[in-house]
């Protein structure tokens, strides 16, 4: 049967032959169809909880009050913990439950979108006999010889087993007591995605830290539910819908740190263990940094370089490729281009045993014209993704990091204490700056190193916690410096040790280099060092015999810390000019984490902690970096724009984005007085239409704090939410105009502008706050803060849903004698007749409003007398609008007239 979704008559016809399909099963097949597919469902319900639930209603599945169960659970812990006991529940019911359960997602298709939907329905559609059989395959595996299985396989996956099991920290070898940690005691699930059309990235990195575009939360929960396959790790090789296969070729994509070797590791860990893909009989691992090496060489000889017991069976493994699984992790790190385009021309190997250069093996396995039928499992950071031709690719996926849930059980497994664990997520979560940074897993782990002395260190006083990204690096590294190594040198020793690592961390930054061979070490007079290898983690290839070794940072963003820091230790003038001029160039966006960190070492409190251990760092660079930030510029459109300027007005969104991030290296600057000679003593800050994120409020917030006075903030359609108002609430006083229409704000948000007007010190004059989400149950906490206030001339509600009992509580402000809002905008706000007689008991002796605003609300002609009324009670209404309402022209006219007899001065605009 067809399993295209669609809309009309056939869709029941469609309905009914898909049930008389599923009943075709046995009720063992269907329910271990049903459990196949259990994590889809519940993911999918997740999404479409209301849709799922009412449907199961209407096909009497479930009943009401267990809906409403269900929805109560969703509400008071988790939508995951409710969509998993309906599932279960529904499915331990009975054969026809089962059914109705599939019966309403293979319905909810024609109006969901949803990419795990279709393609569980369309799986069970194409593939349903056969996924029987290839799961029972999963998880038993291929009947081998005994002698085989017992000799090879057993002994293979014992030693992936012991190579997997431990996740590796770089200071081990300089701290021999301290262990390193079982996988499965940290490890926390990460977020894979597929899109069904993919489409390459060509974003910088760099931006998925400050979770940038679908990195953030709020974009990825909407993609998910919409664009987005979600994939757990142990099914990277399940039906792919749009090649109607299961596939033999997959991509994992990431940025750096995002944990695309971890997921790699934990995989064949659980296929060692027997805990899935059993189908596959032996997996091979290899690291691309590892085989930078190696020359041209066989298939045949990179298994055995790697796995040299295999050698008396190896070619009876290789007769069965189907039944194999080469995995290549961080295609990103060869110094060699993989080319999967289709031209004839291109070198391939047809047989295991034919020489060739490695990238050439791994495109011929992918290309299946090497072991025709065997899976390729590859990994890459998203910027060399871009540059293969992916058609070859059978699937390409994306690690999207930690969500908050992830975030805070990294945190749990790091501490093992749940109170300490708490109290440094808390700190991290409020800080904002730190806890976008934690979206990545390594960063994860850097984040809770740098915190450990604050909250699990020794009794005393512990240090000051930090709140910049380069604060936190600084303390990363006095970690490193104090707990990683058994003693340390004497300052000059290991101020000389830094320099050099500095120098080569440039180098690498200038030219893209991530691994480092010992000629460049011996370049930059790198030394070996239990303190480097804190920084550095060594790699060896090949056997003890012709044994190579090559280095690379813990992260590419301690690579960046140390190329920035360098500058601070060593100042050379011309290649300081040399790495500022490119940091400015085509590739500016490579050097965006190395400027936050340039700009945030020039502040002595951020860097005193690195100063007791390395001497004094240059005041000279400081000065450099800070002239650097006063003088910087951007050209937009042929026109440059100077950051100095006092009024920040910029036209377009690309702009803004970039006067954004030039005020993240402010805030790592630390540096009031900076801040305010860059926007002037009067600051216009016009960010309209630039989507804001937590962390951005959060950078804002900050500017706004070294203002001394703050004209204009414009924040129209900046979709900051009640979340990122927050971070911006502390400074709402200070600003004379502030403009936060069409942000979906809603009742919460009012505790923040309650703040700001109750400020002793509130310099607010005008407040724009239309088309938000803002309903009567917020006004009366609005109208005592009104009370208070002294500043406030201008209040703009429009296009909320204030109605009648709103408004009552709203005027109970502008009774007050103290009451100075000349400017009141209530245009379509749901107010009906009634309200006029609020407004003339309210009005009656207020002396400050002039301007009222209530077009676009239903007004009738039945109260055509109280409006009458209170324009005219309102002693000192000079303009009223009216127009857009449900008042017949005649009444209008009449009303104009009297007004116009009776009040002269006044002006009725209909």
């Amino acid at each position: 049967m067809a399993s295209n979704s669609k809309n009309g008559p056939d869709i029941e016809g469609d309905i009914v032959a898909f049930v008389k399909y599923l009943r075709k099963f046995e009720d063992g097949e269907l329910r271990r169809l049903t459990a196949h597919f259990r994590p889809d469902m519940v993911y999918v319900i997740e999404n479409e909880f209301a849709a799922v639930c009412s449907d199961l209603i209407c096909g009497k599945v479930i009943a009401s009050g267990k809906a409403q169960m269900y929805a109560d659970l969703a509400k008071r812990e988790d939508s995951t913990k409710a969509a998993e006991k309906l599932v279960d529940e529904v499915l331990a019911e009975s054969r026809e439950a089962a059914i109705g359960l599939w019966k309403c997602f293979f319905a909810l298709r024609s109006r969901s979108s949803h990419p795990n939907l279709h393609g569980m329905v369309e799986e069970i559609l194409y593939n349903g006999l056969a996924l029987l059989e290839e799961n029972l395959l999963n998880e038993s595996g291929h009947t081998l010889d005994p002698s085989m299985k017992a000799a090879c396989q057993d002994k293979h996956k014992s030693l992936l087993c012991e190579q997997t099991k431990l996740l590796k920290e770089s200071s081990t070898a300089t701290k021999p007591e301290r262990k390193d940690f079982p996988l499965l005691n940290r490890y926390v699930e990460l977020k894979v995605v597929s899109d069904a059309h993919f489409r390459k990235q060509s974003r910088y990195e760099h931006e998925a830290l400050a979770a940038a575009g679908e990195l953030n939360e709020y974009h990825l929960r909407h993609k998910t539910q919409t664009e987005l396959e979600r994939i757990t790790p142990d099914r990277l090789f399940r039906w792919c819908s749009r090649r109607k296969r299961n596939p033999c070729s997959v991509m994992v994509s990431g940025v750096a740190g995002v944990g695309k070797t971890t997921l790699v590791q934990k995989f064949v860990y659980d296929w060692a263990r027997g805990e899935h893909y059993q189908k596959f009989a032996f997996v091979f691992y290899f690291k691309f940094r590892d085989l930078n090496t190696v020359g041209s060489t066989s298939l045949e000889n990179l298994l055995l370089r790697e796995y040299p017991r295999l050698r008396d069976r190896l070619e009876t493994i290789l007769q069965k490729p189907e039944n194999l699984l080469f995995i290549f992790d961080g295609l990103d790190e060869s110094n060699s281009v993989l080319d999967l385009s289709r031209n004839r021309g291109a070198e391939v190997c047809q047989q295991p045993r034919d020489v060739k250069p490695v990238v050439v093996i791994v495109a011929s396995l992918l290309r299946q014209t090497l072991l025709k039928g065997c899976t390729v499992l590859l990994t890459s950071r998203p910027n060399r993704l871009a540059q293969l031709e992916t058609g070859v690719l059978h699937r390409v996926t994306s690690i999207v990091g930690f969500l908050s849930q992830e975030r805070e059980q990294y945190f749990e497994n790091f501490f093992g204490s749940h109170e300490v664990a708490q109290k440094a997520f808390v700190h991290v979560r409020d800080s904002q700056v730190l806890y976008t940074l934690c979206y990545n897993p390594s960063y994860c782990w850097i984040t809770c190193t740098a915190l450990e002395p604050c909250f699990a260190g020794k009794k005393g006083r512990p240090p000051p916690l930090p709140k910049t990204v380069t604060q936190l690096f600084v303390r990363y590294i006095q970690h490193m410096f104090d707990h990683h190594t058994r003693a340390l040198p004497g300052k000059a020793e290991v101020r000389e040790m830094l320099i050099s690592l500095g120098w080569l961390a440039d180098y690498g930054l200038n030219n893209r280099i991530l691994v480092f061979d010992q000629n460049l070490l011996e370049a930059f007079d790198v030394k070996g060092s239990p303190l480097l290898t804190a920084f550095l983690v060594e790699s060896i290839h090949g056997d003890s015999s012709s044994s190579q070794v090559t280095y690379s940072f813990v992260h590419l963003t301690v690579q960046e810390f140390f190329a920035a820091l360098v500058h601070y230790l060593d100042l050379r003038e011309e290649e300081f000019q040399v790495t500022m001029a490119r940091a400015g160039g085509p590739r500016s966006g490579d050097y965006e984490i190395f400027l936050r960190f340039l700009s945030g070492l020039s502040h002595p409190a951020t860097r005193a902690p690195l100063e007791e251990v390395l001497g004094k760092l240059s005041s000279a660079t400081t000065k450099k970096v800070i002239d650097w930030l006063t003088q910087m510029e951007i050209t937009l459109n042929g026109n440059q724009m100077d950051y100095s300027m006092a009024s920040l007005r910029l036209d377009c969104v690309e702009s803004k984005r970039k006067a954004l991030n030039f005020f993240h290296l402010l805030f790592e600057a630390q540096n009031p007085q900076l801040v305010r000679q860059m926007v002037g003593d009067a600051a216009h800050l016009d960010v309209s239409e630039l989507y804001l994120l937590p962390v951005d409020c959060t950078i804002l917030s900050y500017i706004l704090s070294c203002c001394r006075k703050v004209e204009l903030v414009n924040l129209d359609s900046c979709f900051i939410q009640n979340e990122g108002f927050q971070k911006l609430s502390p400074q709402l006083h200070k600003i004379r105009e502030v403009s936060l229409r069409k942000n979906n704000l809603r009742d919460p948000a009012v505790n923040c502008l309650v703040s700001a007007l109750k400020h002793p010190d509130c310099q607010l004059e005008a407040l724009r706050l239309g088309k938000n989400a803002f309903t009567a149950e917020c006004c009366k906490d609005l109208s005592l803060a009104l009370q208070e206030n002294r500043s406030l001339l201008s209040l703009d509600l429009h296009k909320n849903k204030l109605r009648d009992e709103g408004l009552s509580d709203l005027l109970e402000a502008f009774r007050s004698p103290q009451c100075r809002i000349q400017t009141l905008i209530l245009q379509e706000n749901a107010l009906s007749d009634a309200c006029c007689g609020i407004l003339s008991s309210a009005l009656a002796e207020n002396t400050s409003l002039k301007v009222l605003n209530l077009s676009g609300n239903p007004f009738t002609d039945r109260c055509a007398s109280d409006m009458r009324d209170f324009i005219l009670k309102c002693p000192a209404l000079i303009v009223v609008r009216l127009s857009l309402t449900n008042i017949s022209p005649a009444v209008e006219d009449q009303l104009k007239k009297e007004v116009a007899r009776k009040r002269p001065g006044l002006k009725i605009i209909i």
